[in-house]
């Protein structure tokens, strides 16, 4: 998954059978599995803050994930300060591998890999120090780092 979930998302093979290329409409089963995001806050499907799809609750992971006979979902698609972060109960996983995105936020990249026993494990790629606006070493001429 890019985002999430849908309301519309009844069987895998819809995403299979999504026309390609496209443009993303602003509703329907593309549109959420560009831009829906899980959480908390949220029991069942609720508006979502960016203004398009939804959000999902712990208990949509859930009924997903038993109706088509899986354990994890893995998703991308929002910035988590450890380059991972895990959510309902470890059924969904969100990996961000953009270390300090855009240069303003102090995030820290992730890469997943998974071996033969399905055993996930995670490389952190940690963010670059930041530099002091203007500062630079009057030895050498580069910007200090802090």
């Amino acid at each position: 998954m890019h985002g999430g979930l849908s309301p519309e998302l009844n069987k895998l093979d819809q995403i299979l059978n999504l026309n390609r290329p496209t443009d993303v409409p602003d509703t329907g089963l593309l549109c959420d599995l560009l831009w829906s995001d899980p959480s908390n806050e949220a029991q069942g499907w609720a508006m979502n803050d960016r203004g398009v799809s939804y959000t999902f609750g712990p208990d949509k992971v859930a009924e997903f994930l038993e109706k088509h006979d899986l354990d994890l979902i893995c998703r991308a698609h929002q910035v988590v300060e450890d380059g991972y972060e895990f959510f309902a109960d470890r059924q969904l996983v969100t990996i961000f591998s953009a270390p300090n995105y855009c240069g303003e936020f102090d995030n820290a990249g992730a890469m997943m890999s998974v071996d033969e026993t399905l055993m996930c494990s995670f490389q952190i790629l940690k963010p670059a120090r930041k530099m002091l606006p203007g500062s630079t070493n009057n030895k050498s001429g580069f910007k200090v780092c802090i």
